[in-house]
């Protein structure tokens, strides 16, 4: 059964992250577009799931949330959409894409730390490597694609340090809040994560989802809005809670890795980027460092271990 757990767990992580990483692609045109400013479109991302999460939750028994876990959530949404999202758009344009990407990827190191502490989840070589090898291989990713450089920007420490804040927000996330996630439904959970991040958001961009011309989201537009509120919103966020209970906190991190990874492959699939064997090889070592981690040792294991 723990086997089964474990396997719902990679699939569901894999699938979200897949599903983010083909996101990055599909969502350049609408960033581009200049219809709404980036908090407005993620004030509406948040928004679009929080419905369908609300709608979705009239079809499952009620569940009642404790008052002492409102906050639990609240602090949650901040950590996890809020000031992960808001910090990323604060920060973009302050620091070239490369730097941008090689800062997203010290996430899973990030965990790695906060969960030893957090839930004890034991820093073991064989996870240490497996993180490391990820974070070289996605590296030498990023090194090697197309339309990386800087474009005539710079580095900015703020923008570093706003960078850093990010994947530290999100690592907690992951790090503190499993047995708050394991306590509830994802349904239950999701709904009230998305409606405390709306909240939060609705007063920065009120005044442009009423002015928004809904007219100018059509064809590809429309469809690049549909994949990211339904798909990169609703459908990873549906996903990402389920591989949250079932595998630990690093190895879901982890899987960021596969948003890169995805990206590079559709962008040489429709002649944005081209393949080449150093792409090869840094896929390669992103895997097997997820497939270290997997396999390394976990608390349980530790503590069954027969003393010498």
């Amino acid at each position: 059964m723990t086997d089964r757990k474990e396997l719902l767990g990679h699939l569901a992580c894999f699938t979200a992250y897949t599903i983010f990483g083909i996101n990055m692609v599909t969502c350049k045109d609408l960033a581009g577009s200049h219809i709404l400013s980036p908090v407005g479109l993620f004030c509406l991302r948040a928004l679009g799931a929080g419905v369908l999460f609300w709608l979705v939750s009239l079809f499952f028994p009620h569940e009642k949330v404790e008052k002492k876990d409102f906050l639990k959530m609240f602090v949650a949404a901040c950590l996890g959409f809020l000031c992960p999202q808001l910090t990323f758009l604060t920060a973009l344009p302050q620091i070239t894409p490369m730097t941008c990407s090689i800062l997203s990827a010290l996430t899973p190191i990030y965990t790695m730390f906060i969960a030893a502490v957090a839930v004890k989840e034991p820093i073991t070589p064989q996870k240490a490597g497996g993180v490391l090898l990820s974070f070289a291989g996605i590296v030498f990713l990023i090194l090697n694609s197309t339309g990386n450089g800087s474009g005539g920007a710079s580095n900015s420490l703020p923008g570093i340090i706003l960078m850093i804040f990010n994947g530290i927000s999100f690592a907690l996330y992951l790090g503190i809040f499993r047995p708050l996630i394991q306590k509830y439904s994802v349904v239950t959970f999701m709904k009230w994560i998305f409606l405390f991040t709306s909240l939060a958001t609705l007063p920065f961009s009120a005044r442009e989802l009423l002015n928004l011309d809904w007219c100018q989201f059509n064809g590809h537009l429309g469809a690049d809005l549909a994949v990211l509120v339904l798909g990169a919103t609703f459908i990873s966020y549906f996903l990402l809670p389920i591989g949250q209970k079932n595998i630990r906190p690093t190895l879901v991190s982890m899987y960021n890795y596969c948003q890169p990874i995805v990206a590079t492959a559709i962008s040489i699939g429709i002649g944005m980027d081209t393949m080449n064997w150093q792409k090869a090889i840094a896929a390669l070592a992103c895997m097997a460092g997820v497939v270290l981690v997997s396999f390394s040792r976990k608390r349980g294991d530790i503590k069954q271990s027969p003393t010498p």
